[in-house]
């Protein structure tokens, strides 16, 4: 490779892939975010008949094959699926051969990183404070807004971030449900993939490693630096 590694620009459809995982994990973190935290409080302060159940579910696609995990997507989330149908007639919303459709994958295989640091932060936080709160006539959504959320939000955004550099790196899931289709679901890792089964496709997909690379570091260091800085905020 040499110098022509480092002087030859990324090409259009590189770029393409970069800008769509960017976009891809951006939203697989905004729409499952409310529902993490839902999760999370619910596995963090209630007691119920079949917690252990709930809770081996949420955690599931982090021991399934991400191909699983796909195959189960498509055939829920499908034109022809359970759910899918329903919203592709009723809404017009269509997740196969679309970028919504690998936001989904990547949503569903990160959801468990973003559940359990969110959960360990409710777990550290004091449930007298709360209590505390509610004997001062504050609501229970109040409570939660003004004292809750904000000692869990390192919690929040480890999770978030997390989440975030692992949709980056989605592969199996998004492959099997929304297939390989360039400017939609081609997204940086599916296209290293690409390159590597292409001739000459050793460059770009050299580059395109050493760009997940960075986006991944940039992601955990990141990560560690916010955790770190909101920590002694909050704790004076």
């Amino acid at each position: 490779m040499g110098a022509e590694f480092w002087t030859t620009p990324l090409s259009e459809q590189e770029w393409s892939a970069i800008s769509l995982s960017l976009k891809v994990s951006l939203w697989a973190i905004v729409a499952g975010l409310p529902v993490a935290v839902f999760f999370a409080w619910l596995l963090a302060y209630k007691e119920f008949w079949g917690k252990s159940l709930v809770n081996g579910i949420v955690h599931l696609p982090l021991v399934l094959p991400p191909v699983v995990c796909g195959y189960l997507l498509l055939i829920t989330m499908g034109n022809n699926g359970i759910i899918g149908k329903f919203l592709n007639e009723t809404f017009g919303l269509n997740f196969v051969f679309s970028w919504r459709g690998a936001a989904l994958a990547a949503a569903v295989m990160a959801f468990p990183l973003m559940v359990r640091a969110i959960r360990l932060s409710f777990e550290s936080v004091d449930r007298k404070l709360a209590a505390a709160a509610s004997t001062l006539g504050a609501s229970p959504l109040r409570a939660f807004v003004t004292i809750t959320l904000p000692l869990i939000s390192p919690g929040i955004i480890a999770g978030l971030i997390l989440a975030y550099a692992r949709s980056l790196g989605e592969f199996g899931a998004t492959i099997t449900f929304v297939s390989n289709i360039p400017g939609e679901t081609r997204t940086l890792p599916i296209a290293i993939y690409t390159y590597t089964q292409m001739p000459n496709g050793d460059l770009p997909a050299a580059r395109l490693v050493i760009v997940a690379v960075v986006l991944a570091m940039v992601a955990l260091v990141g990560s560690e630096m916010l955790t770190r800085r909101l920590s002694k905020v909050l704790h004076g």
